[in-house]
């Protein structure tokens, strides 16, 4: 890994090895690798409205409809000492409705001329083996990791292609380790070099991250150190605590983060210069959970991710964006209620809403920005279509620095096990 911090890298690459290796063998998943076996489809179905308010603009609103068929299969492991499997998935993306006007939504790729594609796929497999509880992927991955998180949001899911490392032969502590190289967007059947939100034109040689979480106090606190390299762009160190208290009838929560971004080796982008401090709070009982959200972008850079990816590690993370500039400073609300508390299982409803201000852009500095949204979902509890879920969410965007939008999403899900 070429990295200002190598020694780091090895060092957790190598612990990682090393607890696996003195650890006491076992032969892993002995189903077998066909028997141990899991296949998996989602039928994903998928409305996207945008209306921007500004109707004079390029395009006064954005309105799609397409079906999703995300296939994946996990083998299990051959025995022995050493086990070895296979992961696939598979995706492709239908056109329901769309034109020329309305186009651009990421469900589909677009064309040259503004049309959304018919149809568009990909296929994708890894590789993987364990020894104890250490495994190892090879190949194309869907990393959820606090310094890179793969997006979901659309139709079909951000794929990446890589390697990954992950250990936990020690009770409560978890070590992992990876790089990846290449990209598949939400959008797109194809791979391409990755790059950062700050500059998606600018590419990168890889990705690479250690990181280490520590669970303890009966799985109530966490302690996260992690460090990342978007190679020639920016490095990226983070700091997580997270605790949950039961209090009475209350849970009370709190996940506490912080970032520190700098540029790296060549610095393709520019000097990189920025801490990110987040606290989400929270307080449940009986269905009902109400969060606040207060976080902070200091230096001259925004929050640093990679491009295409997932901000949900954020404390103020919503629907279409999650308060990153430059120095920008931002509180959210939100309420969650789970109906079972009230004889539903399966409805869910949330509503929350964030300000940020202060914030610095490529159209200036004192940017401000709202966002409020709404959700409501039902999964259905049995019958033959037993886990068909529906989802229906609202957002309103309101942006000095950007246009401002209304925006409704209908999302069909039906999970089957092959």
């Amino acid at each position: 890994m070429n990295s200002r911090h190598p020694m780091l890298c090895r060092s957790l690459v190598g612990a990682c090895v090393s607890v696996a290796l003195c650890a006491p063998s076992w032969a892993g998943d002995d189903s077998g690798f066909f028997e141990g076996s899991r296949t998996d489809l989602l039928l994903r179905n998928y409305y996207f409205n945008r209306d921007f308010r500004d109707h004079d603009g390029p395009k006064g609103q954005i309105e799609e409809w397409a079906q999703g068929f995300i296939l994946k299969f996990s083998s299990g492991y051959t025995p022995g000492t050493v086990g070895v499997g296979l992961d696939a998935i598979g995706l492709f993306g239908l056109k329901l409705d769309s034109s020329r006007q309305v186009s651009g939504s990421e469900l589909l790729p677009v064309h040259d001329d503004g049309r959304a594609a018919d149809n568009f796929g990909r296929a994708g497999v890894a590789l993987k083996a364990r020894i104890s509880a250490t495994e190892f992927k090879l190949g194309e991955l869907l990393p959820d990791l606090p310094l890179l998180r793969y997006d979901d949001g659309r139709l079909l899911p951000q794929t990446f292609r890589g390697a990954m490392l992950v250990s936990r032969e020690i009770d409560g502590l978890g070590l992992q380790a990876g790089q990846y190289r290449a990209v598949s967007l939400r959008n797109s059947s194809d791979m391409q070099d990755l790059a950062a939100w700050a500059a998606p034109g600018v590419k990168s040689d890889g990705f690479n991250y250690v990181g280490a979480d520590y669970r303890f106090n009966q799985q109530r606190t966490l302690l996260g150190l992690w460090h990342a390299q978007l190679q020639d762009i920016y490095r990226q160190s983070y700091f997580n605590l997270q605790h949950k208290q039961p209090l009475g009838d209350w849970v009370l929560g709190g996940n506490l983060g912080y970032f520190i971004d700098r540029d790296d080796g060549s610095a393709r982008i520019g000097r990189v210069d920025s801490h990110t401090a987040y606290a989400l709070f929270s307080a449940a009982r009986a269905g009902h959970t109400l969060y606040l959200g207060l976080q902070k972008v200091s230096g001259d850079s925004p929050w640093m991710s990679v491009y295409g990816s997932s901000g949900r590690t954020l404390g103020n993370d919503m629907f279409n964006g999650n308060f990153s500039n430059a120095g920008e400073r931002s509180w959210q609300l939100r309420y969650d209620y789970d109906f079972a508390a009230a004889g539903v299982p399966g409805l869910l409803a949330m509503v929350r809403y964030g300000r940020g201000d202060n914030a610095t852009t490529k159209v200036g500095k004192d940017g401000h920005e709202w966002e409020r949204d709404s959700e409501i979902g039902y999964t259905l509890q049995s019958g033959s279509l037993k886990n068909l879920s529906l989802r229906l969410n609202n957002a309103t965007t309101r942006r000095s620095f950007n246009r401002d939008f209304d925006q409704t999403r209908l999302i069909v899900s039906y999970p089957l096990s092959l």
